[in-house]
């Protein structure tokens, strides 16, 4: 088996970071604003997050990495969240980052920032219905998590194309 580089173990272990930082958000800060008149649980940024570092994972470390990384988060979920949050924030990570998994996948080979783009608006959108529901019995918070990871995508899709364009240029 392949190790990956190092780029690839920095975005993974960034990616795993981001699960206890979202639940102890959560936990400690509650709601907190998005935008536009909106609240979500304090996570919803690193949740965001997770998604877009999820994808770059995968293209530095490889699918059986991200797999890994996916059960380790699972796991840090559930062990490091508020019990009340746990089995909400647990089930609502697998189910969110697979769904984010199967999609991007296949729409890698037609390039990098439409298969984030695609991916990340299921992957937000599976996470934001089931932790909702399985945390509060509510969807009262579904427009703010969905602004508040929205946020996050775009920005990361934002600094990525910049990126991009950068390297071309001084290629």
């Amino acid at each position: 088996m392949k190790l990956p580089a190092p780029a690839g173990i920095a975005t993974l272990v960034a990616y795993v970071a981001t699960i206890p930082a979202a639940n102890l958000a959560v936990t400690h800060f509650g709601a907190v604003p998005v935008g536009f008149g909106y609240a979500a649980p304090a996570g919803v940024y690193m949740v965001g997050l997770a998604l877009v570092l999820r994808d770059l994972a995968r293209e530095s470390a490889g699918r059986g990495a991200v797999l890994a990384a996916i059960a380790v988060g699972t796991f840090l979920s559930y062990f490091l969240a508020d019990p009340a949050l746990a089995g909400a924030s647990a089930a609502a990570f697998v189910v969110a980052e697979t769904m984010d998994f199967v999609v991007y996948e296949p729409l890698r080979q037609r390039g990098l920032l439409i298969a984030m783009l695609a991916s990340n608006a299921v992957g937000l959108l599976a996470d934001s219905l089931l932790f909702l529901k399985l945390a509060f019995g509510s969807y009262d918070y579904l427009p703010g998590q969905i602004l508040g990871k929205a946020w996050m995508t775009f920005a990361a899709i934002g600094v990525l194309a910049l990126v991009r364009r950068r390297k071309q240029v001084t290629a």
